[in-house]
């Protein structure tokens, strides 16, 4: 059986080799072979899931409520001690410093990560602004969000809080961040589809496994994960319900 993983979009380019590593560790664990394909969008990819092309997937809690509730996936393991959360950010050389200070009309640039979205427009909400009073422009990726920001092409960006710190130190000093989100408790995830639901507890003690011996730490520390830990369906589903109420 010829089995495909992804990784949600939202990762840094800088992890690119990593998640092939993770890839090859993962399939000598489960001495099962597993194509990595990566998309370099959500589109292509949701694409990919709805053709029911892919059996592994690390998804953002966003995709993780379409994958669980639309396509039968089961969630695995997410990494230990790492939530998402959202930055909203300027160019350095904005005069907002706070965001109140906005207002109806700014442009919003954002990635097309509808987690980060929900989260950032959330933040606006003191300034009593909405989808409805502000100019959103959507782009692939982080950097992008970044350089509409230099470019002035944009009031404010949204950004993973991860995604931002993986951002090389020359862009972060021409963004200054107004405000970041405390969730706390909306996290990646690893979820297994349909066709590897009898190996999912198999799949959970390798990954589990991975922080016990040196080989697998060092796997996991190229991603910047301490280790996986193991989470059940109840608990993908309080966090699926969660990200409803926020977007309600």
């Amino acid at each position: 059986m010829s089995l495909t993983m992804t990784v949600s979009p939202d990762f840094s380019p800088d992890h690119i080799s990593d998640w092939y590593i993770f890839n090859t560790c993962l399939q000598r664990r489960l001495d099962t072979g597993i194509h990595l394909e990566l998309y370099s969008g959500f589109d292509e990819q949701r694409k990919a899931i709805a053709n029911d092309e892919i059996d592994l997937i690390y998804a953002n809690p966003f995709d993780a409520a379409m994958l669980v509730r639309e396509k039968g996936f089961s969630a695995v393991a997410r990494p230990g001690g790492k939530a998402d959360e959202a930055i909203v950010a300027v160019s350095e050389d904005s005069d907002i410093n706070d965001v109140e200070e906005l207002s109806p009309g700014i442009t919003v640039v954002s990635a097309e990560d509808p987690e980060v979205h929900l989260m950032g427009m959330i933040m606006l909400e003191p300034a009593d602004l909405t989808r409805d009073n502000i100019e959103l422009k959507q782009v692939q990726n982080y950097v992008l969000v970044a350089k509409e920001l230099f470019r002035g092409q944009a009031d404010v960006g949204f950004f993973l809080a991860e995604a931002y710190q993986d951002l090389s130190r020359m862009v972060r000093s021409r963004l200054r961040p107004l405000i970041e989100s405390q969730i706390s408790v909306i996290h990646h995830s690893l979820l297994v589809g349909p066709r590897l639901a009898g190996r999912r507890e198999e799949i959970q003690q390798r990954l589990v496994e991975m922080s016990e011996d040196e080989k697998g730490r060092g796997v996991l520390d190229t991603l910047g994960f301490d280790a996986w830990e193991p989470i059940e369906q109840e608990d993908t589903e309080f966090m699926i319900d969660l990200m409803d109420t926020l977007g309600a």
